[in-house]
């Protein structure tokens, strides 16, 4: 049996969160079940949270079927020899109507130790962010548990953090133990390892309907912690059809693709590629057969498609493991 290679996508796997809105729909065109739909999971094998192929001759065919039958043709040779045929990467979008909690993410070692799980390396873009919008990340200055623990329950963390202003096109590359917090009014493309472990350290004093708050995980969140200054934000060319490094790390590579006009990619069989449109429109040209793309759309290439070519106006992110 062999796989009939071409650009799949997946059904959005649409989540609930206390702090989501309605962009997902008026932004990204996604059918929003909710009116606080905080995120879109548009490619994932979290167990529980696995997405499914939307059209094509495998509509309906989850991905952990492909990974199953096809690992290789899947994933890529090199992704296949490192993770067996586990997907290693999770995409999504997020609407933060509200401030999201203030949390961190264990690295894989305390993940595995305690959760059997992948750590959490992720990296954000920016798709939108309105006026006055912020994003909390690291500390200001070298910080300790100690101080941490007594500005928590002072109700004060928010003053030894970093705060900086969100605007449209801002990268952001968070290492495990980076405290931090997307805040109200932005829309974020994540990409990251795949893991849903989150240490939530304060939820601004938020409870849901019933008066409850949400699970705090403040001691676990203890040595998990990186307590110094940390260098999140990253600068990277706009050179067009051409792909820009933004984020370069052993869980993933990340390029900015501004699509004007025509480019032909070759790769090399090494890894799958994922795209990302954050604007406008495209299409991809795969043995003779034209597929289309919008805004919101994020597109898996097997890694057995080696040559097709990407046509049209865009801003493309563009993700594969190198």
């Amino acid at each position: 049996m062999s796989i009939k290679f071409y650009p799949l996508v997946f059904e959005p796997i649409l989540q609930d969160r206390i702090w989501g809105g309605t962009k997902l729909k008026t932004d990204l065109g996604k059918n929003i079940p909710t009116q606080t739909t905080g995120e879109s999971w548009e490619l994932s094998a979290v167990s529980g949270n696995v997405s499914v192929v939307r059209e094509g001759e495998y509509a309906g065919k989850p991905l952990t079927y492909l990974l199953e039958q096809f690992p290789t043709e899947v994933l890529g040779t090199k992704v296949h020899e490192q993770f067996g045929a586990q997907f290693p990467l999770l995409f999504k979008f997020l609407d933060a109507r509200e401030d999201l909690s203030i949390q961190v993410h264990p690295n894989d070692e305390l993940a595995k130790q305690r959760h059997n799980s992948f750590g959490k390396t992720e990296m954000w873009y920016v798709m939108q962010a309105d006026p006055g919008s912020r994003i909390i990340v690291g500390f200001k200055e070298k910080s300790s548990p100690e101080e941490y623990l007594e500005k928590l329950e002072s109700k004060k963390l928010i003053d030894i953090l970093n705060q900086v202003e969100a605007k449209k096109g801002d990268v952001y590359f968070l290492e495990t133990g980076t405290i931090h917090a997307i805040g109200a009014g932005i829309v974020i493309a994540e990409i990251q390892q795949t893991s849903d472990i989150t240490y939530r350290i304060y939820d601004w004093d938020r409870v849901d309907a019933n008066g409850k708050g949400r699970e705090l995980h403040v001691e676990q969140a203890l040595d998990a912690m990186n307590y110094n200054t940390t260098d999140t934000k990253k600068e990277y060319n706009k050179d067009e059809n051409k792909s820009n490094t933004m984020v370069d790390c052993p869980y993933f590579t990340t390029n900015f693709l501004p699509l004007n006009g025509f480019t032909e990619i070759s790769k090399n069989g090494n890894s799958f590629t994922v795209y990302i449109c954050t604007d406008g429109e495209y299409s991809i040209e795969a043995d003779n057969v034209t597929y289309t793309f919008k805004k919101g759309d994020t597109v898996l290439i097997p890694a057995g498609l080696t040559t097709y070519s990407l046509t049209g106006t865009a801003t493309l992110l563009e993700i594969y493991i190198s």
